[in-house]
């Protein structure tokens, strides 16, 4: 189905994100003063240019045998001298822009980064990965460029532009009025296409993000896309995207590359009616060979500046929209803050509680009603249930990754919404279907959670989840460097070194999540022992489909449509003939 993007996306408040950049330009004030003296300094020595080459042309106007050659060289040499000093200062004010830009980049990145810290789960259940990144890294890069390149030129352009209009005005105000006809027509024009060219690279800086978004999870289930044979399905639907974001980026980059060429050809319009005028005072004596050469050459800097604003005018309003999308990120509501009366928790024992918890991830859709568990400290609740009955969300709860709407949840006692959040989590230590290794080492993979945790600890800790033998046959053992996400290594083997980290973990609290789905049932047999040794003394809530990995849990909830239908201990629930018996039947029957 086709995804393509039809709706224009307009910049909601391009001066406010305009005023938020420059923000992050002010940390730099020193260096912009200084930039900004140098510029103004090169943009007059390049000024003395034509008033340096009007007096050559008059002085080599006096005729043969007159001509003052002296005054000529000095000129000529004042030309050299003035040229060369305004491109080694526009040499170093774009260099220092360039690091200003770059600074000014890695402090917007390393804020998005730290935002992206603390936004809560549900920001990235409803944002692809691929367009987070996208902002992260292209719509940065774009801002970055902008300052670094376009700042700079628009800059130096404005004091160019005010700079010739000045020296125009004093050589011969009649001829000046000329381009009080054509400049206003050149802005009308430009700011037209602004109105036009904004809205476009708003949707080329969203059509990029969409397409990377689903680049990136189609990458990451590319095994699936090839087990099902579906790689020309999914390169079709790529082609879409794809298409849209060339279709996005080739109406924005031609509305914005139409505008030089026609302010071009509206100074050049100007500078034919200044060259008639100028011939017509000339000839009438109003006005000297000399002014009129210093007049023109003073027109092609002023209209110069104005060809090189209208040509970057279409990236700065593509930096705009890229800086509104971060902007938006950055204003994302973060997780809710912790309660001014909020203390950490410590002396863990591992009482964990919920009483008649409601729960749902839309206002309108409830997930969990009245749920309710109980856990002692250094017992076992395992969770049940069908698929999508609402057994992994009780898990985002205890972890407050979500608020629940209604209901009560305490650990050891103490409400959960007095304790601050971090001291909360560290208090858990987890292992979940979707296995997380970073690239790394294998010992600092199982020590992730634990830093500075000793090697033998280490090892004690993959004994125990029976992966150390698995780890000794890599090429470095515990030193093997592992690909993003474990890629080197086999599903059973990273779901072992999580179980290692979780093991290594010191907490008092632990939560399983379809923990032992990943590997096979002799190892599964093993794990569960080791597990059940070191989870001594650990209060552990275990959510499994296979039912046989929680026969000796001291509790079993059985959770279907968002309630509790049954509880209680293996044995009990089995004799009873419910839920829990049909579920265990349709497994081994």
């Amino acid at each position: 189905m086709s995804r393509r993007n039809t709706n224009v996306e307009k910049p909601k408040d391009a001066r406010g994100t305009m005023r938020r950049l420059v923000g992050y330009l002010m940390g730099r004030r020193a260096a912009l003063a200084v930039i900004l003296l140098l510029s103004l300094a090169g943009n007059v020595l390049s000024l003395l240019g034509p008033k340096l080459a009007g007096t050559a042309m008059g002085a080599a106007a006096a005729g043969k045998g007159l001509v003052d050659f002296p005054l000529v060289y000095r000129c000529a040499w004042g030309m050299l001298a003035c040229y060369l000093s305004s491109s080694l200062i526009t040499f170093a004010v774009n260099f220092g822009m360039m690091r200003i830009g770059r600074l000014a980049a890695k402090e917007l990145r390393s804020d998005v980064f730290h935002k992206l810290l603390k936004l809560p789960v549900g920001f990235f259940d409803r944002n692809q990965a691929g367009d987070i990144i996208s902002r992260v890294s292209y719509d940065v890069d774009v801002i970055s460029t902008c300052i670094s390149t376009d700042l700079t030129q628009i800059m130096t352009s404005v004091v160019t532009v005010a700079g010739s209009f000045a020296m125009m005005a004093v050589i011969s105000p009649v001829l000046t009025c000329v381009t009080l006809v054509t400049i206003p027509m050149a802005v009308l024009y430009t700011r037209r296409m602004n109105r036009i060219t904004k809205p476009l690279f708003s949707r080329r800086s969203s059509a990029y993000g969409g397409m990377n978004g689903f680049a990136e999870e189609k990458f990451s289930g590319l095994s699936t896309i090839q087990g099902y044979a579906r790689e020309e399905q999914t390169a079709q639907r790529f082609r879409t995207y794809n298409d849209d974001a060339a279709d996005a980026y080739h109406q924005a980059t031609r509305a914005a590359k139409r505008m030089g060429p026609n302010v071009r050809f509206i100074n050049d319009l100007g500078l034919a009616l200044i060259g008639m005028l100028g011939s017509v005072l000339y000839m009438a004596g109003r006005i000297g060979l000399d002014q009129i050469s210093s007049f023109v050459l003073y027109s092609r800097k002023f209209s110069g500046p104005i060809n090189e604003i209208a040509n970057v005018t279409g990236e700065i309003y593509s930096a705009l929209a890229a800086a509104e999308r971060v902007f938006r990120l950055l204003d994302e509501p973060e997780e809710a803050a912790d309660l001014p009366e909020a203390w950490p928790l410590s002396g863990v024992k591992g009482e964990i509680s919920l009483r008649n918890v409601s729960f749902g991830y839309a206002a309108e859709r409830t997930i969990l009603r009245e749920v309710s568990l109980h856990a002692a400290p250094g017992q076992l609740v395992a969770i049940a249930g069908p698929t999508g009955a609402g057994k992994t969300t009780v898990i985002n709860l205890l972890m407050r990754f979500y608020d629940f709407q209604q209901g009560e949840g305490r650990v050891d006692g103490k409400d959960m919404y007095s304790l601050t959040r971090s001291s909360l989590r560290g208090a858990y230590a987890m292992v979940l279907q979707d296995t997380w290794l970073f690239q790394g080492t294998v010992c600092e993979n199982i020590a992730y959670g634990r830093e500075g945790a000793a090697r033998e600890d280490v090892i004690a800790a993959a004994k125990a989840a029976r992966i150390h033998a698995a780890i000794m046959q890599l090429p470095q053992g515990y030193d093997t460097v592992l690909y993003e996400d474990g890629g080197n290594i086999s599903k059973g083997q990273k779901q072992l070194l999580t179980i290692a980290r979780a093991m290594l973990y010191d907490a008092k609290m632990l939560i399983l999540d379809e923990a032992t789905s990943n590997v096979d049932t002799a190892t599964e047999r093993q794990i569960q022992a080791a597990m059940r040794e070191l989870m001594a003394r650990k209060t552990c809530v275990v959510i499994a489909h296979r039912l046989s990995t929680i026969q000796n849990a001291d509790h079993i909830l059985v959770i279907d449509q968002g309630r509790v239908v049954e509880q209680g201990r293996h044995q009990e629930l089995m004799a009873r003939q419910g839920a829990y018996y049909r579920l265990y039947a349709a497994q081994f029957e």
